[in-house]
């Protein structure tokens, strides 16, 4: 599904289920050793994905660990992401050489929780939100394209980047379950990578099968 909104040259993998024969490596067990049953299936087959993406790109299966903020560790030379939500898990991946940052998000395509959009927006996005129509939840959209900006964000820079610090805004195109966004950065966008400073990323979107799913390549 989310290979429509990838260039080339990124490898993806991607589960609706679970999969139950599977186990973490040997280096990973600890990181779920205390996890209940739910989230232990989650990160096993989340990795598993990782391992096809790597598998992809012609890397032999290796751990994926998890760095000071929970980030997942690559392999040298390689960018990637990982999600996982309800009936949905996939990570993408590509050589740093020909792709700087991934970030992806996914969600299920229904409206979030009481409250928690004002929590998560600012109030220029709220105000364009509420009068675009009705054939996506834009809310949990935008949810998800914060989360995917993250995700990209953070490898670059190695810090925390909140909520409001990214407005974001979109464009719908063909059946308008699918489009652009734009996140614009509203903090300083120095990077550790000795790459050009960081002013916003674009983003591609998408809603099918029940869920929505936000991704930017840099």
């Amino acid at each position: 599904m989310i290979e429509k909104l990838l260039p080339s040259g990124v490898a993806v993998a991607e589960s609706f289920g679970e999969m139950p024969d599977h186990a973490p490596m040997p280096a990973e067990a600890g990181l779920i050793a205390r996890a209940v049953e739910k989230r232990r299936k989650e990160f096993v087959t989340t990795r598993k994905c990782a391992r096809e993406a790597l598998g992809q790109l012609g890397i032999d299966p290796v751990p994926i660990m998890r760095g000071e903020k929970g980030e997942p560790l690559w392999p040298r030379q390689v960018v990637g992401s990982l999600t996982h939500c309800d009936g949905y898990r996939a990570a993408i991946a590509g050589y740093s050489m020909q792709v700087r940052s991934l970030g992806m998000d996914a969600e299920p395509h229904a409206p979030l929780p009481d409250g928690v959009l004002d929590a998560v927006s600012l109030e220029p996005e709220r105000e364009v939100l509420a009068v675009r129509d009705d054939s996506v939840h834009w809310d949990r959209l935008l949810f998800c394209a914060k989360e995917a900006t993250y995700k990209a964000w953070f490898p670059l820079t190695k810090r925390w980047l909140g909520f409001e610090d990214a407005h974001i805004t979109f464009e719908q195109t063909g059946s308008g379950t699918m489009g652009t966004f734009r996140s614009e950065l509203l903090v300083d966008g120095a990077t550790v990578d000795g790459g050009e400073p960081l002013l916003g990323f674009d983003g591609r979107w998408l809603v099918e099968g029940g869920l929505i799913i936000a991704v930017i390549s840099l």
